[in-house]
């Protein structure tokens, strides 16, 4: 059974407009512009140099220039198309030879941590090259 709320009722329970508004204070106001910055994308691009590895299929061009604020995971989609593989077939993605990112890392984190000689350098294998 559905009760029904009397008007003396209704007038007794508390309105959000009885809520006083907080003042902005200067930490919020540099957390806001923060987060404003954070949600620009970056035009700059990094070059990034596609290597094969073992009995992957060599590219015809290598160097590619890729938006850095964009995931390893585009990365990684562009380079299936590249080679026009199916996202079911494997591919392997190694930074410098040494290990794996992760898809959800960004370009510029990887650029700025392992960049070499102006590039990013992506080795590629159709099997796992490295542990």
């Amino acid at each position: 059974m559905a009760s029904v709320i009397g008007a003396s009722e209704a007038a007794s329970r508390p309105s959000a407009v009885g809520f006083i508004k907080p003042e902005r204070s200067e930490q919020f106001e540099e957390a806001l512009k923060a987060l404003e910055n954070y949600k620009k994308k970056d035009p700059s691009k990094v070059v990034v140099r596609f290597k094969a590895v073992g009995n992957a299929p060599i590219m015809k061009q290598n160097f590619y220039k890729i938006t850095s604020s964009n995931r390893f995971q585009a990365v990684i989609q562009f380079l299936r198309k590249e080679l026009g593989w199916q996202a079911g077939e494997p591919l392997f993605t190694y930074i410098n030879l040494s290990f794996s990112p992760a898809p959800d890392d960004t370009v510029a984190n990887l650029f700025k941590a392992c960049g070499t000689d102006g590039h990013l350098i992506v080795n590629y294998s159709t099997t796992q090259a490295w542990g």
